[in-house]
């Protein structure tokens, strides 16, 4: 069962005048440790990556948020949730403290898309309710 849906789209150059603006610390407040140190990675390989790389993370987690039906209210926050991937590539929803207890107590289960072109990095999530007999 459909738990709920959520979708966000991000404009690249709004979050390129951020850096811009504020440095590290805007990333710091986005990103995760483990997000983090992918980031600037990328980011000191090919500076452009680095903003999509951060404008996709930001786009996935209010795509989250929203399926979630929180938005950025506790136990949801930046910091809580992280975008990994599987080993096949597939961008996972990676949870941690009390919003990983929120969301486990509900038996949920999050599937992430994510896509970035140019000048927009988009997100699309869908969050499910896992049944205990397996329907």
């Amino acid at each position: 069962m459909i738990y709920g849906v959520g979708t966000d789209i991000c404009d690249v150059r709004r979050i390129q005048a951020s850096l811009a603006r504020h440095g590290e610390r805007f990333a710091q407040k986005i990103l995760n440790e483990a997000e983090l140190a992918t980031w600037r990675a990328r980011s000191k390989a090919w500076p452009e990556r680095g903003v999509r790389y951060l404008a996709t993370r930001f786009s996935a987690k209010e795509a989250f948020s929203k399926a979630i039906g929180l938005g950025m209210r506790l136990p949801m926050s930046w910091l809580a949730c992280e975008v990994g991937r599987l080993p096949t590539g597939q961008p996972t929803v990676v949870l941690h403290g009390e919003l990983k207890t929120w969301f486990e107590s509900r038996s949920l289960l999050a599937h992430l898309s994510l896509t970035d072109e140019s000048d927009y990095a988009a997100s699309f999530c869908v969050v499910e309710v896992i049944h205990k007999n397996g329907l």
